[in-house]
């Protein structure tokens, strides 16, 4: 992504948003209040990006909702285009575009008539509506669908309609939080653009949270915030000063896996961060010496090590506080009857796999194998087929033709006894969330027809593995994001499954919470749990063994991530990212299938 940070800013820009000494606190009943904010203080200013990043519970949302006149202050004040954001609420809702995360779009209405109504109630004189429209339809290319409606479009198309709608009213300022959660890569960029537009030609400020710290690295200003509280500000190159000489790349020696370097690094002493980029392991420390690397990497595991430029990323994880890091030190513990099997088996198989309803074919002919012990990746634009190839190989839902073979049983004829061998995390949060984790836990465990005796031993193994044990009582539905997902997938592995299919399981969920998913995933698959996973974080699906893409329910390229990343190479780009690669294939820029090894592309071993 391109570094915006480095444009210049219009001289002296106003503030658009004055925040001060903010302070929100929510009153529970029988318990102390929940500080969501304490004493935050910033600027964001016309004609600029200012992002808000942060784990889960930072209270970027309460912030932006604040901000937006739906949320009273505690303490402090909150000036928004010199408007009281508590006294002056409605003339504030009328002057800004605001987003939240789940935009209220009507799935019964078209894109066209979800337009209108926003215009209705954000009071868009009748005369002004239809150049309003062309304007905006052309800048998120909703041209062609504004007779579709808003339930049947892809997810990045609904997130782009709601942006137009939220700018149906030219703002003098936009409030977005998470805007891109849930969308591919190409949707991601095309909103993006969209946002740079009405900054640059308009002039607006943009106040946006965003789960994607990559994308901190576009705004002219960061807030982090964490727990309510602000840990530091400033331009993306400023945070990057502060982590200079502390980051570091380590080329994995031939035959061993990027991950398995990964789990050797993380959690050591000194060690901040260890996550895996382009099939290397980048590492930063708490000072300026790669010695702790060397060290946890001694004997048959020596691997080459070199300084590289820090990130917007880097710096982040080296600010979050020491306590409360994750321990990233301990692997993870399963004692699933995977274990017991060789790797190499093949235990996910697909032949011609095709999908149709009605007259629509969503899955064209698609075939993959997949092997004991791997993690393999289904990848593709929002609309590509992939969600519903997952709930197919699920037994979720029937395939209108081909075949399916999981954990050695046709889905056709064997569906239950397959699931019974199989953990199924779905992508939106599926727990109920009305009753306790401890409920929750013990009612999926009886759905798995677990004894009373090996129940019991299984949630002492989740309240333990998952660190749920002090929120045993709390209803699902007011968990915190991370704790939503380890929910998720402790509800999933209570059988001990020998295959785990993953939905987007970190969608929506801060880069702590996402680091320990795959530590956590790494430590299964090596104890030969196989694991079948979507996702739209492309840095995500280095972490895979192989991977398939898919467009428009085909199959655009299947290969190893090294081999997925070779196809983007060219002279100006010679080392291009899995971002790069889907990017490309998404767009038809590059074909797949011209470069991709034809044993590959029948799922054997690459």
């Amino acid at each position: 992504m391109t570094d915006r940070s480095s444009i210049p800013a219009p001289a002296d820009p106003e503030p658009v948003l004055a925040v001060r000494d903010l302070k929100k606190e929510f009153p529970l009943k029988k318990r102390p209040a929940v500080k969501a904010l304490r004493g935050v203080s910033f600027d964001a200013r016309a004609g600029q990006v200012t992002g808000l990043v942060g784990a889960d519970g930072a209270g970027k949302t309460t912030l932006i909702r604040t901000a937006a006149g739906l949320l009273a202050p505690t303490a402090g004040t909150v000036t928004v285009l010199g408007l009281d954001s508590a006294a002056d609420s409605i003339e504030i809702q009328s002057r800004v575009g605001y987003m939240p995360q789940k935009f209220g779009l009507y799935q019964d209405l078209t894109v066209e008539e979800n337009m209108a109504l926003y215009a209705d109630l954000r009071g868009v004189p009748v005369a002004e509506r239809k150049a309003r429209y062309r304007i905006l339809l052309q800048m998120t290319d909703l041209s062609a669908f504004t007779k579709r409606r808003a339930g049947a479009l892809s997810g990045g198309m609904k997130q782009k309609l709601g942006l137009a709608c939220a700018l149906i009213k030219s703002p003098k300022m936009l409030l977005l939080d998470e805007p891109t959660v849930g969308v591919d890569p190409v949707s991601r960029r095309e909103l993006w653009k969209i946002v740079y537009e009405m900054v640059e030609k308009e002039g607006i400020g943009v106040l946006l949270s965003t789960a994607y710290l990559d994308e901190a690295e576009r705004c002219q200003h960061v807030v982090v915030l964490h727990e309510g509280a602000m840990l530091a500000e400033g331009a993306p190159a400023t945070f990057r000063e502060q982590v200079a000489g502390r980051t570091f790349l380590v080329d994995p020696p031939s035959g061993v896996k990027p991950r398995e370097i990964q789990m050797r690094i993380a959690g050591q002493e000194r060690i901040l961060d260890a996550t895996i980029r382009s099939g290397r392991v980048r590492v930063v420390t708490a000072e300026a010496d790669k010695s702790p690397i060397i060290d946890s990497l001694s004997g048959p595991w020596h691997a080459e090590v070199e300084n590289a430029p820090p990130t917007f990323e880097d710096a982040f994880m080296a600010t979050i506080p020491q306590a409360h890091r994750i321990d990233l030190s301990k692997p993870a513990q399963t004692s699933t009857s995977a274990e017991k099997h060789g790797t190499g088996e093949v235990v996910v198989q697909t032949r011609d796999l095709t999908k149709r309803f009605g007259d629509f074919t969503a899955v064209k002919g698609i075939t993959f194998e997949v092997r004991r012990a791997e993690i393999f990746g289904l990848l593709g634009p929002n609309g590509a087929g992939k969600s519903t190839t997952f709930r197919m190989l699920c037994g979720l839902l029937p395939n209108t033709a081909g075949e399916i073979s999981v954990a050695g049983q046709n889905l056709r004829r064997s569906r239950s006894r397959a699931r019974s061998r199989l953990g199924y995390m779905a992508q939106q949060f599926s727990m109920y969330g009305q009753i306790s984790v401890e409920e929750n836990l013990r009612f999926y465990g009886r759905a798995y027809g677990l004894s009373r005796k090996r129940l019991q031993k299984r949630l002492q193994w989740a309240y333990e593995e998952f660190g749920l044990d002090r929120w045993r009582d709390k209803a699902a539905g007011q968990l915190p994001g991370g704790y939503k997902q380890r929910l998720a997938m402790a509800a999933a592995l209570l059988h001990e499954p020998e295959i785990l299919f993953l939905d987007e399981p970190t969608s929506g969920v801060d880069p702590l919470a996402r680091r320990e998913f795959w530590l956590r995933i790494n430590g299964f698959a090596q104890q030969g749990v196989t694991v079948v996973v979507t996702t739209h974080f492309m840095e995500e699906s280095e972490y895979c063994d192989r991977m398939l893409i898919m467009s428009m329910g085909k199959t655009l390229a299947m290969g190893t991530p090294a081999e997925i990343r070779t196809l983007a190479r060219t002279e100006k780009n010679p080392a291009p990212t899995i971002d790069d690669a889907f990017v490309a294939l998404a767009e038809g820029t590059i074909s797949g299938n011209d470069a991709t090894p034809a044993a590959d592309l029948q799922g054997d071993d690459p």
